[in-house]
């Protein structure tokens, strides 16, 4: 059984007992989170596709760790000719969360 939950603005295909690194929510650390945003469920071959969300379904995890950071950007700006260049970079927030069930 799987699903596809929007988590702030992105989806994710979830599944029971996965662990995924979402943008920082705003729970802590060993909070338990519900997810209603739920735009797709698959039981089996049994497929409930909602407009936009489906009805009824929530996917419930736990916060593992909200102080995670992904992996360096960097930015790098330039204008040719000019002399002008300038390098910048950031390590985003994340949380790592478990998915405990689907339904």
């Amino acid at each position: 059984m799987y699903a596809i939950v929007a988590l702030s603005g992105r989806q994710y295909k979830v599944e029971a007992g996965q662990e995924i690194y979402v943008n920082r929510l705003a729970a802590a650390k060993d909070e338990k989170v519900e997810f209603d945003k739920v735009l797709l469920v698959d039981n089996d071959g049994d497929v409930k596709v909602g407009s936009p969300y489906v009805d009824g379904v929530t996917v419930k995890a736990i916060v593992l760790d909200d102080s995670c950071k992904g992996k360096k950007v960097i930015v790098f700006k330039k204008k040719r000719r000019k002399g002008y260049q300038k390098k910048n970079g950031h390590r985003q927030y994340l949380s790592l969360i478990k998915i405990e069930s689907i339904g």
